[in-house]
Formats: structure tokens, sequence, C-alpha cells
């Protein structure tokens, strides 16, 4: 990732100031007079070389190690303007590049140390040559202190910059992870739809068309060939409903029992039970019935589909009631049957329980709740609710 906008462009605003400087002040040293020209071309010439083949006085990006190469420059630098110093008074004009660059190449503490002592030479030179006067002491010093407060301040602004960057580079990479595991979640999230689906239609039709099978199979090994006949129409009814729950499952539609009601839709899977499994299945309602959200009625179907299942193929029950109150606020639907019973935590600890963990998925997508209270021997209750 590059450099922040504002943190080039102080860089390069800088870096323009301190070359405007250089050729001002160069030209200033010429017209002053005093100066060798051959040392006024010198400083120039080191200056440009080092300006361009060590990347620049000024830098935007994080500040590397000093490089011997840098130092030798500044140094040379250093020289040079002592020495034009020396020969004219006109030479101390080249101290203020020389701070800067003595600033830019070196850590903050050294580049001061290195100016105060630039700036004390400069200033040894000056009195020497016209004596101690206030524009020989305090020109200098001043420069040095506009120098040193304006690079400090401007490496603060690319420091500060730099931190910011690094900030946005974390963020940025933190949202891509947080993007990432979102992604993950939601690919788990729908392998769990799509296996509960499965479960509720495909799994459930097949296990129904398996029991009608086996009690048409039971039928012709007692010689009861119409008994046999009428089972397996019932299983290929099973079938064509079970295609049917798939397709509309594929298409993101509800049951189609769901289609004409919910409280109709559990007389006719009571009706059907009972034809298939020999389950006794009472339907009641209670409360002002009226049409329920979509989702609503979808999720109850299911949970009154697997219960009954599960009470047909695991309970041994003779009979089951399946009861849906309209709350007013809520809506709720209790399967219990007589049946053998279990033990709803050691179902869990085994692994077991795939059709109650989707029931309850179903309810709690809805901001409801389901209760399963079972003891051995003593029946089943699923009571779920589920507010509208």
């Amino acid at each position: 990732m590059t450099a922040l906008p504002s943190a080039r462009g102080a860089a390069r605003a800088m870096q323009a100031g301190v070359d405007a400087l250089v050729v001002v002040l160069c030209v200033l040293v010429a017209a002053g007079g005093g100066v060798p020209a051959a040392l006024g071309a010198a400083f120039a010439f080191v200056y440009a070389v080092g300006r361009f083949a060590l990347g620049g006085v000024v830098r935007s990006e994080a500040r590397p190690a000093v490089r011997p190469a840098v130092l030798g420059w500044a140094g040379l630098l250093t020289a040079l303007a002592v020495a034009a110093a020396l020969a004219a008074p006109a030479g101390l004009w080249l101290a203020f590049p020389v701070f800067l660059v003595q600033l830019h190449v070196l850590p903050a503490v050294a580049g001061v140390v290195a100016v105060a002592a630039t700036t004390a030479v400069t200033v040894a030179v000056g009195t020497s040559r016209t004596g101690a006067s206030a524009g020989a002491v305090l020109g200098p010093v001043i420069g040095a202190a506009v120098c040193v407060g304006v690079v400090l301040g401007v490496r603060a602004v690319i420091a500060e910059a730099e931190e910011r960057r690094l900030l946005l580079q974390d963020l940025v990479e933190a949202r891509s992870v947080l993007a990432e595991r979102e992604r993950a979640d939601a690919v788990v999230a729908e392998r769990e739809r799509l296996a509960r689906e499965i479960h509720d239609t495909l799994a459930q039709g097949l296990t129904s068309i398996e029991l009608v099978l086996r009690a048409a199979d039971v039928a012709l090994a007692g010689g009861d060939l119409a008994r046999a006949r009428d089972l397996v129409a019932t299983a290929r009814t099973a079938a064509a409903e079970n295609l049917a729950e798939a397709r509309a499952f594929v298409r993101g539609l509800p049951s189609p029992l769901v289609r004409a009601g919910l409280a109709d839709a559990l007389t006719t899977l009571a009706a059907r039970t009972t034809e298939r499994t020999g389950l006794a299945v009472d339907v009641r309602t209670s409360g002002d019935v009226h049409p329920l959200p979509e989702q609503v009625e979808q999720a109850l179907w299911r949970v009154a589909q697997q219960a009954l299942a599960n009470t047909a193929e695991h309970a041994g029950a003779r009979r089951a009631t399946v009861t849906l109150s309209y709350l007013g606020d809520a809506v709720a639907l209790d399967v219990v049957d007589d049946g053998r019973g279990f033990d709803p935590a050691a179902g869990r600890a085994a692994g077991r329980g795939r059709g109650l963990a989707g029931m309850s998925a179903r309810v709690e997508e809805l901001g409801g709740t389901l209760h399963v209270e079972s003891t051995t021997g003593a029946g089943t209750a699923v009571a779920a609710e589920v507010p509208v």
C-alpha cells in the first residue's frame, strides 16, 4: 500500500522548497562575490548528485536506517558550506540549505545537534570577520531555529500520515478477514438450512414410503393382495407428494399443503399419518383462527410433520394430539403422544436428534421457542411458540 496522499504531498512540497532554496542561495552567493566560483559550483553539483542519486532530501515513506552514503553526502555539503563562509560573508547563505539537509537525513536528535554545531561554526566565522554584532549572531541562530521548527513539524505530519496509513492497512486487512469469516459462516448456515430442508422433505417422505412398503410386503406374505395393492397405491401417492415437496423446496415455495392454511394442512397431515402408519392423530385448534405469515405457517407445519414422524417411527405410540393455539400476538403448536418416551439429554449427548435440532432451529429463526418434555415410559410433548 502506498503512502497517503497527504504524506506524499507534504514531502513533495518540502522537497520542492529545499530545491528552490538551494538555487536561490547559490545565486545570492554568486552575486555577493568573494566566494570562488568553483566552490559554489561544487556545492550545487554535490547537492544535485545527492538529491537524485540518493532518493531526495525529503522522503514520505517510513524513515529507513541512515546509510553511510547519505551521511557522507551531508558531511560533504557541510564542509563546502563552511569553506564558502570562510571565503566570504556571502558564503554564509549556504548554511541554510545545509541545515535542512542535516535535519532530514539524520534522526531528530542527531539532526538538531548537527544544526547547532553548524550554527556555532557559522556564528564564529561571522563574528571573527565583522565582530560580535547582533546580525552576525541572530541571523544564523534564527535561521537555524526556523529550519528546525519547520522540518520537525513536517516530519511529525509525515509520521502521523504513516501511522494513519498503517492503521488503514490494518483496518482493510481486518475487514477482509471479517468478510471471509462472514462468507464461511454464511456457507455453513446455508448448508445447515439445506440439510434441514432435505431431512424434512426427502428423508421424511422416503421414510414414510419405506414404512408403507414394508407393510405391503407383510400383506403380500400373508396373501392379502387387496391390502398390498392399497398400500402400494399409498406409497405411490406419498412419492408424488414428496416430489411436490421437493420441487417447492427447490423453488423456495412453501409446502403445497400449507398454501391452503395451517389448520387445514395439519388436518391433512394427521389423516395421512394415520393412513400410512396406523397412528391415531387428533387435531385441535383454539383461539381466533386467522391466516399467519407464510414463514410462520411453514415453520410450524415442519415442526408438526417432524414431531409426528418421530412419534410414528420411534415412540411406539397409539395416539397423538396436535393442538394449534392462536394467542393473539403469538401462535403455539403442541404435539403430545402416549409413546414410550425418551431422555432428551441422553439423546443430545449421544449425537442423535437431528430432527429435534432442526425443529428448534426453525422456531428460533422466527424469534420463538421450542421445548421438548419427555420421560421414559410416559410419552413425549413438543411445544413450539412463535410471535406473530
